[in-house]
Order: C-alpha cells, then sequence, then structure tokens
C-alpha cells in the first residue's frame, strides 16, 4: 500500500481549517505525547483569537487547505448572483444542511447558504437563527475572499453585500 504523500505547508500561510474559517500558519511544533513525538501546525485564527494546533498527518482528515483560487472566487461571486433555492422544508432540516455547508469549508457552498439566506430590507425579516446563520456564512466566505483579494474583512463584507444587494 502506498503511503500518500502529505502537501506541507509553511509558517506564514494563509490556510483555511472548515471548522473555524480562516487562519495563518504561525510555525511548526513537534510535541512528545505519551513518548510518540507528533508534528503540528499551529494556526492562529484571527477572527476569533483561537489558536489551533493540527497534527500534519491528520490536516488532510481535518480537510485543511489553501486558500481558494480567484477563479474559484469568482465562481463564489456567480453564485451569490443566482436567484435564491426556496426550500419548502422544516427549518431545522434546511439549518442541518446550511450547517454542513458552512463547515464544508468550500466556498462555493458557503455562497449557497448566503445567496439562500440573503434578506433585503424589503423582504420579510429572519428568524433570529437564520439571521446568526447567516452572519456565521458571511464571515466565513469574508475572511476568505479579504485574504485573496489582499483587503480587509470589512472591504470583503461590502463587497459580497454589494453582490447580493444589486442582483
Amino acid at each position: 500500500m502506498k503511503k500518500k504523500k502529505i502537501t506541507l505547508f509553511k509558517i506564514g500561510e494563509i490556510v483555511v481549517y472548515p471548522e473555524h474559517g480562516v487562519g495563518e500558519i504561525k510555525s511548526i511544533e513537534t510535541m512528545e505525547i505519551s513518548k510518540i513525538k507528533t508534528r503540528f501546525y499551529v494556526i492562529e485564527m484571527e477572527q476569533s483569537k483561537l489558536t489551533i494546533r493540527v497534527p500534519v498527518e491528520k490536516q488532510d482528515h481535518v480537510g485543511l487547505r489553501k486558500i481558494s483560487s480567484r477563479k474559484k472566487i469568482d465562481d463564489v461571486f456567480v453564485v451569490l448572483k443566482q436567484k435564491p433555492k426556496v426550500r419548502r422544508m422544516m427549518w431545522s432540516r434546511r439549518a442541518q444542511e446550511y450547517d454542513s455547508k458552512i463547515h464544508s469549508g468550500d466556498p462555493v457552498k458557503i455562497g449557497e447558504v448566503i445567496r439562500d439566506l440573503y434578506r433585503k430590507n424589503s423582504q420579510p425579516e429572519q428568524s433570529y437563527s437564520e439571521r446568526q446563520m447567516f452572519q456565521m456564512a458571511l464571515e466565513r466566505l469574508a475572511r476568505e475572499v479579504a485574504a485573496i483579494e489582499k483587503t480587509d474583512y470589512f472591504n470583503a463584507t461590502d463587497k459580497i453585500e454589494n453582490i447580493l444587494y444589486n442582483k
């Protein structure tokens, strides 16, 4: 059985950890746990003031990846311009679906959640949980857009909201 080659990230590289969003690799440490030496990425998640340690050999398992390409983000912007898909199912089922899309780390799926949950001021009010889910998805996507476009989170959020508002 062939061992799969692990792509190593470099210190200072911007990565996406699907459960928490965009972060920067601050260092690579070796720690000994139960007499087993393991190398860890130390990732600082700016938005949540969180530091995460991911074992190098588990990076694929947790979905750690490089930030998306410019083309992938352009695909997300196309999704945001589409008409929202109105699903006639219980909110709890939709919420599960949206939650799994957000935690997939896939910007296109996150874009679908944002598109489907976005409401203009003239539209009916959202429930608290819909607003919370929309905000979580928007933050995840905006942080990745900001990293790709080398701008800040607020400019990226404005860009996404302008696309939604002007569709």
